[in-house]
Parts: structure tokens; sequence; C-alpha cells
């Protein structure tokens, strides 16, 4: 009698549940940031991994982390085609320096075509701006990886004040994870680690912009004002669109 062969079946489940997100924080509480990250790499806890940077103001950090851990985590870069010069400056600087694999994710240009020929849409629907040049090029790149990587935290806004350091991914129903390294670092954190390791600053920072996103809606940010009070200012808008505020944390 022959035996009956397996049926190969495609695993359309979620990549990871809350419950991961939950084991996970449980997991590395009280870890100091290098240890449990370079645990996440080296143990392929996270899957395929990639790091998501806009090359501002604090990105140098999170990207020697990882650099100094696995150079070969790719990193995701939005080439919206409104950044400031100094941001792009910076992040050959910064690519060049640390050695990493740096992809570079353009919006469609059928979809410009269509819903932003004039490329003013920023002026009158951010919204819809982000959506095409930000939100619609990362969700497909994230498509072939498990999580990923961002530069929040807790300290740059309200809306980020109780973001664990994993939690599921929402955009969709794939559960990649997001993993913030960095969220429960201060201001004083992040610049230690910038002397320590003599990591170069964002240009546009000593010009008054703690926050730096795409030109048009970027401003330089007063004394006492949040860190990312320049970011879209005038409009009922927080977060690109890439991150959610908030998300219920996962603790």
């Amino acid at each position: 009698m022959n035996e009956l062969r397996a049926i190969d079946r495609l695993d359309t489940g979620p990549r990871f549940t809350e419950q991961d997100a939950i084991r996970l924080n449980r997991m590395f509480r009280g870890t100091e940031t290098e240890e449990w990250l370079r645990a996440v790499i080296e143990g392929s806890l996270a899957g395929d991994t990639a790091v998501v940077s806009s090359f501002g103001a604090e990105s140098a950090v999170l990207l020697h982390l990882i650099s100094q851990i696995d150079p070969n985590v790719p990193v995701l870069f939005l080439e919206t085609g409104k950044h400031f010069p100094e941001t792009l400056a910076y992040r050959d600087e910064l690519t060049d320096r640390l050695g990493f694999r740096r992809i570079d994710l353009y919006p469609e240009l059928a979809d410009l075509k269509t819903r932003d020929e004039s490329g003013l849409r920023w002026s009158y629907d951010p919204d819809g701006c982000c959506e095409l040049r930000k939100v619609r090029p990362l969700a497909k790149a994230l498509e072939e990886y498990d999580a990923s990587f961002t530069g929040r935290k807790a300290f740059q806004s309200s809306t980020r004040a109780n973001l664990p350091r994993f939690e599921v991914d929402t955009s969709d129903a794939q559960g990649r994870l997001k993993i913030n390294p960095l969220i429960d670092w201060s201001a004083d954190d992040i610049t230690a680690y910038f002397e320590k390791h003599d990591l170069p600053r964002h240009p546009l920072v000593e010009r008054g912009f703690p926050s730096i996103g795409c030109m048009p809606c970027t401003r330089p940010v007063a004394e006492g004002e949040d860190a990312r009070a320049g970011r879209w200012s005038g409009w009922d808008k927080v977060e690109c669109g890439i991150h959610r505020p908030g998300e219920e944390p996962f603790l």
C-alpha cells in the first residue's frame, strides 16, 4: 500500500500575533538595547527584517546600532522626491560611513501622474501625498519581510509615549512585527550615543529642526514646542501613515 503524500499547503496566517509581541516584550524586559537587539537579529527571532529610516535628525543612532550587529540588514529609504537636499546628502554620508545595504523606494510614476501630476498635493491634501509617496511604496516593499525596525522614541511626542519595543504592524493582515529599539531612550541617551561613537549630525538640526521630514511639510521648532511640532504644522496630522497614532501597546 502506497504511503499517502502530505499535501503542501500555503500558510496564509499572520506572521506574528499579539501574543508573540507580548512574549517578546516580556522576554527582554529590563534588557539593555544592544543586548536584546543582537539576540533578535542573530537569533532570527523576528524572521527576515529591514530597517525603515528617514535619515532624519536621530537616524544615525539606530543605523549604527544595527550595522554593528549585521550590516546586511537592509535599510529602506522612501525617496519621496520632496526631501531637503541636506537629507539626501546625509543619507549618502551615513551609507558610506556605516556600510549598510540601502534600498531606495520610489512612488509609482502612474500614481503620481494620475493623482499628483502638479506635485502640489502636499499643499491641500498632505494625507494623500503621504499615501502616494510613502505608505504605498513601503507597504509593497515590506511584503518581503517579517518585521521592520523603526526609530520611534517615546519622548518625541505624546502619540508615541506608550509604545512598546515590539508590536504587531496593523497596516494590513500580514502580521509583521514592528520593532522600536529606541522607544525608551531619552534625548540625553541619544546625544550621548552620538558623542560616544562620533556620529555626524543631520545638518538641519542646528538650524532648529529636531524632526525632519519632507521639505514642504517641515518647519523649524520653537523653544518649548513638541519635537514634532514642525511636522505638518497647521494640519490635524501627526504621522505620515506609516505609523498610526494611538496604536494599542503590547506589554
